[in-house]
Formats: C-alpha cells, sequence, structure tokens
C-alpha cells in the first residue's frame, strides 16, 4: 500500500467512527430530551400538589382558629358560671343555716 492509500483508509475509519458518535450523540440526545420532559410533567405535578396542600393547610387553620374561638367563649361562660356559683355559696349556706334555726325553733326533727 502506498501512503495515500493508508492515509485514505485511516481517514475512512475516522468518518465511521465519527457518523457512529454522532449516532450515539443524536440517541442521546432524544434521551436527554425525554427526560427533560419527564422531569417538566413531575414538576407540574409536584406543584398542583403543592398548591393543594397549601389550600389544605389553610382550610385546617381556619377550622382550627374557628374552634379555638369558641373554645374561648365557652370557657369566658363557663368562668361566669363558675363565678356566679362561687358568689352563691355563701348566700346558700346562710339560708341553710337559717332552716336549720327555723327547724329548732319550730322544734321539728332534722330530716
Amino acid at each position: 500500500m502506498n501512503p495515500t492509500d493508508v492515509t485514505i483508509e485511516v481517514l475512512k475509519s475516522i468518518r465511521d467512527e465519527t457518523k457512529q458518535t454522532n449516532s450515539r450523540l443524536d440517541r442521546l440526545t432524544v434521551q436527554v430530551d425525554q427526560l427533560s420532559e419527564r422531569v417538566d410533567v413531575t414538576n407540574e405535578r409536584l406543584e398542583r400538589g403543592l398548591s393543594d396542600l397549601a389550600q389544605r393547610i389553610v382550610h385546617a387553620e381556619i377550622r382550627t382558629a374557628t374552634a379555638i374561638a369558641e373554645l374561648a367563649g365557652t370557657v369566658r361562660e363557663m368562668t361566669g358560671v363558675l363565678k356566679n356559683a362561687s358568689e352563691l355559696r355563701p348566700r346558700v349556706e346562710r339560708c341553710e343555716q337559717d332552716i336549720v334555726e327555723l327547724r329548732t325553733r319550730l322544734e321539728v326533727a332534722p330530716r
């Protein structure tokens, strides 16, 4: 073989390998594009999921705040009832004492 033939063969080999490399790069580009599309779809699903979760959290916080407000009102009412009951205790005790005294005066046997 003369030097030009060898050069031609080397060039052909380089050309063939370049074609193979280009083919592999094309397949890789397709795979990267597909992966990119899948990532985009996944991101959209995540964004929707996060938005839904945020709305659910807001609704739960509203329900919790409402329940706490109702509980605070109930506690306030119960505090008033207990306060009134404690204010009545001395009066009830006096009434009971008066009843005992009246029974004693009337000589009615206590129950």
